[in-house]
């Protein structure tokens, strides 16, 4: 069948990562021989709107080229059946953990799945899907965005940018006092000293830290 592109519900855009120069063939190639892959839709709740499991690139492309008609093929599943079904029959195209990271998040917090009904989706364990979870949960939200619109490689952020910030954020023990936590997740250069205090200086660092009053005593008035 055929959709007018504004019937399309887009929410599940920000699960994918976008790869410009793949979009950009994939422009040239519609432009030369027209859409030759239905995208794959769901019904919505309003009558006559659809939601979008797989083929958000080919729609970009569409639009790109000022085209209002996409062909699709309407599958008679829930959503997160769909979107299940979708990511288990793309054995060619592999996701980046943090996309199968995005894709469980938003089955465990719209559809409250829990990690055992993931795993078991997914043919996969409970610590499978916590992995990826922890993820997106640990990497911050600008770092995801930069990922997502393709300014970032995937594995950059997991290699690099997650074991930074888990570090940065991981909880201190209970036993150390509320000032002394958040003096600790001061960064760096602001009021904290990357150096030990034996070691900080102004010679050695350029840490904010209030410098020790002198034990000289004050002059005396002359007379006092």
């Amino acid at each position: 069948m055929n959709l007018e592109l504004h019937q399309l519900d887009l929410r599940y855009e920000k699960l994918r990562t976008r790869k410009p120069e793949v979009e950009r063939k994939l422009v040239a190639s519609l432009a030369d021989i027209g859409q030759q892959v239905p995208v794959v839709v769901v019904q919505g709740a309003v009558p006559q709107q659809f939601i979008l499991v797989d083929g958000y690139k080919r729609v970009r492309a569409l639009r790109r080229l000022g085209q209002d008609l996409v062909a699709a093929t309407c599958w008679d599943l829930s959503e997160a059946e769909a979107l299940v079904l979708d990511r288990l029959m793309r054995t060619g195209e592999g996701a980046t953990a943090l996309e199968q990271g995005w894709l469980l998040h938003e089955l465990a917090v719209r559809f409250e799945l829990a990690l055992e009904d993931l795993g078991r989706r997914f043919a996969r364990s409970a610590s499978w899907v916590s992995r990826r979870l922890a993820l997106v949960e640990e990497l911050p939200e600008t770092i995801q965005e930069h990922v997502r619109r393709g300014e970032l490689p995937g594995h950059a952020a997991m290699k690099h940018l997650v074991p930074l910030a888990s570090a940065w954020w991981r909880p201190l023990p209970a036993r150390v006092s509320p000032t002394a936590r958040l003096a600790s997740s001061t960064p760096p250069g602001a009021t904290g000293c990357p150096l030990s205090a034996s070691a900080c200086s102004p010679r050695r660092c350029s840490c904010s830290k209030p410098a020790t009053p002198s034990r000289r005593s004050p002059r005396t008035r002359a007379g006092s």
